[in-house]
């Protein structure tokens, strides 16, 4: 996988995104628990892209991806409860949660196609 391709590029803008939505969060509504959370997970998607691509075996890229790809699904829980709790509002939470289910997608296929390529397991 190259560096300069489209997951990479995708997890970085949305951690970018996650911060600023952390920096929102904290300093405009004075929520201090979810935010840290969703930081947590929403910027840990992009760096397991990252150590997948840096990964020493073929088993390596597999685990970094799927932990990516369930922190992609914590922080879909934690930007849910965010909109339910009215922390942000139907706008924020559409584009942030759309961007966050593409690369869901995203990890998914290349889970997919890359483990039928390698005869590998998920």
């Amino acid at each position: 996988m190259k560096n300069n391709n489209i997951i990479v590029t995708k997890s970085r803008d949305f951690a970018v995104k996650i911060i600023r939505l952390y920096q929102f969060l904290s300093s405009e509504k004075k929520e201090y628990v979810l935010s840290k959370q969703i930081l947590r997970s929403g910027t840990s998607i992009g760096a397991n892209i990252k150590e997948a691509i840096r990964g020493q075996s073929k088993a390596d890229f597999y685990a970094k991806l799927n932990i990516s790809l369930k922190e992609s699904s914590e922080t879909e829980y934690w930007l849910d409860l965010l909109h339910e709790t009215k922390y942000i509002n139907d706008d924020l939470f559409q584009v942030m949660h759309s961007d966050n289910i593409e690369l869901s997608k995203i990890l998914t296929a290349i889970l997919k196609t890359r483990s039928k390529k390698n005869n590998y397991k998920l």
